[in-house]
């Protein structure tokens, strides 16, 4: 990896006066904003509702999220977002809760969706799920979605090149048989969709990069004064194919890779280019995760133990400054989709306490993660939405 004292940190203004200390090893931070989560509803509640959702985005310290569309049905025209508007307003309030629509119907990238219907009532448009594959259909969704004043946030996967893997093409699949899933297709559909964005002026946002090609082709587009931010998710700075285990709770889409990946997604992270941190949080039933590598359902949750799985291993080591964290995980995803940050969004955690994380603990009614058993500090102990306390810890 690059040294990392070779990257100066970026001045936060914008958290002058938001983080506060209570005690020692107990801070205040302004509540975290997730712009890339799937509550499931409607259409499958069997693996999350938008309330328990919610509430485990409280527990993570989250008070904003913004839910893909992958549903049943696809908020794909005013109607059908409808059906999920109304779960959200009985859904408790226990963050807020920002819904996405479908940049084509049903997610199957053959027709645009109502996009000028939909606009006034969603955070930003995605296919989720699935990546546009027609240059052409891309190009047509780019040009209206500038027009309305809308972010295109992309899931950019080339399926022609996926054939059938399900972990990353590396040392790990060839030592234990598995298919693998190439890098370019994820870097092929961005290098195409800059390219487009550029010539569009379309406001762009790459959905989780695992990368270093991804990481290098956003970096470089950025000083070429496109109108592109990047997400990545705690998993793929943290994790690598070297910490694969045979088990479904380390299948995700896309997947863990190299070592070398991930200390260039570190490196992202610290120069900027990597703008923000999402969970991709996607729970699905313990039985669509119990198949192990090959059989199990693509997806992760990640809203209980973000903060603290970064925490402990990018701020405790002096990789990144806890400024910088919150940074990313408060106030730059509010900044790039035009999400408040009220005064009454707070979180309370103490750094200093140390545990396993511990899935059956987890008010998501997903429980497969990476994370499971890994050592960490820092532990949420109340969290404040709108000014209302949404979650506190009962010692």
């Amino acid at each position: 990896m690059t040294d990392r004292m070779s990257f100066s940190p970026v001045p936060r203004k914008e958290l002058h006066g938001r983080i506060l200390r209570k005690a020692k090893g107990v801070f205040v931070f302004p509540g975290f904003c997730d712009v890339h989560v799937h509550f499931r509803e409607p259409g499958f509640s069997y693996k999350e509702t938008i309330r328990s959702g919610s509430r485990a985005a409280a527990r993570g310290g989250y008070t904003a999220v913004c839910a893909m569309p992958n549903l049943n049905p696809v908020p794909d025209s005013p109607e059908h977002l409808a059906e999920e508007e109304k779960l959200i307003r009985e859904a408790g309030g226990f963050a807020a809760v920002y819904p996405y629509a479908a940049l084509t119907v049903g997610e199957k990238g053959q027709e645009a969706a109502d996009l000028e219907g939909l606009a006034p009532r969603v955070i930003a448009f995605s296919d989720d799920g699935k990546g546009v594959q027609s240059e052409s259909m891309m190009r047509s969704l780019m040009e209206r979605c500038r027009k309305l004043g809308k972010i295109i946030a992309a899931h950019c996967e080339d399926e022609s090149l996926v054939r059938g893997g399900y972990i990353h093409d590396g040392t790990y699949a060839r030592a234990h048989g598995h298919k693998g899933i190439c890098s370019e297709s994820e870097w092929g559909p961005i290098a195409r969709d800059l390219k487009l964005a550029k010539e569009t002026g379309c406001a762009y946002h790459v959905c989780h990069i695992s990368c270093r090609e991804s990481a290098e082709l956003i970096r470089q587009a950025k000083k070429d004064g496109v109108d592109v931010t990047c997400e990545t998710a705690p998993h793929y700075l943290l994790l690598d194919e070297n910490d694969l285990q045979e088990d479904g709770r380390f299948r995700m889409n896309p997947p863990l890779r190299s070592r070398e990946d991930r200390e260039a997604l570190v490196e992202a992270l610290l120069d900027g280019t990597i703008d923000m941190i999402a969970t991709d949080h996607a729970p699905h039933s313990a039985e669509e995760k119990s198949r192990g590598l090959p059989g199990s359902a693509f997806g992760i949750v990640g809203l209980e133990c973000a903060f603290p799985a970064l925490y402990t291993g990018l701020v405790k080591p002096g990789i990144l400054s806890l400024e910088d964290l919150v940074y990313r995980m408060a106030i730059a995803p509010r900044e790039r989709f035009g999400i408040p940050l009220e005064d009454g969004d707070r979180t309370e955690w103490d750094l200093e306490a140390e545990y396993m994380i511990d899935p059956e603990e987890f008010l998501s009614m997903g429980r497969a993660t990476p994370f499971a058993g890994r050592k960490v500090y820092g532990r949420c102990l109340r969290t404040e939405h709108s000014g209302r306390t949404v979650w506190e810890r009962e010692e």
